[in-house]
């Protein structure tokens, strides 16, 4: 720890690290975009990225500064050293060599000014290590978790727009083949021209605006009730709210395909649209009666003591006060009925009354080419993709709203 604390001795460790970092990113990054095979050389790029950073010397210049300077340096590197002496190894010659390098140089001179930025070269206070490190971590955590979100959706797309013969080729070329123009997206026709999947979205665009309708319509009195009215048993119900989460869904799965069965409710609509609410009715009970417990009681007494009944105070009063977190409940309950796929994979089997996750595990056929079902994932997940960046702000609000008594 008191070797740590020298500004000698904790730069170049953390310059090593983070450039091996970088040219790990830049390798991923231009394998998918090309095709070809990108890799970072270990050795090189802790030696090269250690002595860039000796000394903790980037606080003595600013960042574009540093980077310009950096990626100078290492496109040098690139354009004399070839595969040699670079910390990204190519096989497409010493000119894309020079870029590859030159760009890593200019990200890691400037992010790596950005991580010693009012660290001093000496001496390191517990507090001035601590900073150094939690900025590396957080860098690296940034990376980290953009790479395993935006990658397995990159490899969806990619596959989507490639073409059968392309990829029995090299399944693992994901580059994009902007000479075919508008026939990228052939996949897609097909998906709507012979598969129905028009059809397959409208209907899980109304069977999920059903189930909202339909949670929202009991959610909000029962919400309501254990918020705000005093019953025999309002404890035990508020604490047994979510306990029905307890029981994984396939183990309920057998006892609703025979009831289903029996009641004639199996492979209509009518079914899936009763049995939807019952896995999410629950969760929004929860979150809903957090959030009208954190409404002043007061403003609702004033209504009551201006001649207004217990629905009109619910109707004027306290829903409209609440619209934050009914949007948030509303998208969230959208979401999961939108994505549901147990339920529908076993009580439907009428293509043409499938909804979309259940007409997706269609394509997956040996018959069927992959680039049918990538397509068909990416047309499941960009619709309700967009709902939610375009509502996040509810989302976000409606969700921390009553977490905190007044």
């Amino acid at each position: 720890m008191k070797l740590l604390r020298n500004g000698f001795v904790t730069g170049p460790i953390i310059g090593a690290l983070w450039l091996f970092i970088l040219a790990t990113t830049v390798s991923v990054v231009m394998s998918f975009a090309t095709g070809n095979a990108y890799r970072p050389t270990l050795f090189f790029s802790l030696i090269l990225g250690g002595a860039l950073s000796m000394g903790a010397i980037m606080p003595l210049a600013r960042a574009p500064i540093v980077g310009v300077v950096m990626a100078v340096g290492l496109a040098i590197i690139g354009l004399v050293g070839g595969q040699v002496g670079a910390p990204i190894v190519t096989n497409q010659g010493a000119g894309l060599q020079a870029v590859v390098n030159g760009l890593l140089g200019f990200i890691f001179g400037y992010s790596t000014a950005m991580i010693f930025a009012g660290i001093p070269r000496g001496s390191l206070t517990r507090h001035e290590m601590e900073e150094a490190w939690i900025r590396f971590l957080t860098g690296f955590g940034y990376i980290f978790f953009t790479a395993i979100v935006l990658i397995p959706f990159y490899v969806m797309v990619m596959t989507s727009l490639k073409s059968q013969s392309a990829l029995l080729q090299n399944p693992l070329d994901f580059s994009i083949e902007l000479d075919k123009g508008w026939a990228l997206f052939r996949s897609y026709h097909e998906l709507f021209r012979d598969f129905n999947f028009g059809t397959y979205m409208w209907t899980s665009f109304y069977v999920s605006v059903l189930t909202v309708i339909i949670t929202l319509a009991f959610s909000i009195p029962g919400a309501y009730a254990v918020a705000r009215l005093q019953f025999r048993g309002r404890a035990a119900f508020s604490r047994s709210i979510l306990l029905i989460y307890m029981v994984p869904m396939i183990v309920l799965a057998l006892p609703i395909y025979i009831a289903f069965s029996i009641t004639g409710l199996r492979n209509t609509i009518i079914g899936i649209v009763l049995i939807y609410p019952v896995t999410t009715i629950p969760v929004a009970l929860y979150m809903l009666q957090g959030y009208f417990r954190g409404l002043p009681a007061e403003v609702e007494e004033a209504g009551l003591m201006d001649g207004l009944n217990r629905l009109q105070v619910i109707w004027k009063i306290t829903l409209p006060l609440a619209l934050p977190a009914l949007a948030s409940v509303s998208l969230y309950v959208f979401m999961i009925a939108w994505n549901e796929f147990l339920l529908a994979f076993m009580l439907l089997d009428d293509p043409s009354i499938f909804t979309l996750t259940r007409g997706v595990a269609m394509l997956n056929s040996s018959e069927i080419p992959r680039e049918h079902l990538m397509a068909g994932a990416v047309i499941a997940t960009i619709p309700v993709m967009v709902l939610f960046l375009g509502l996040e702000k509810f989302m976000t609000k409606g969700l921390t709203a009553g977490s905190v008594k007044g």
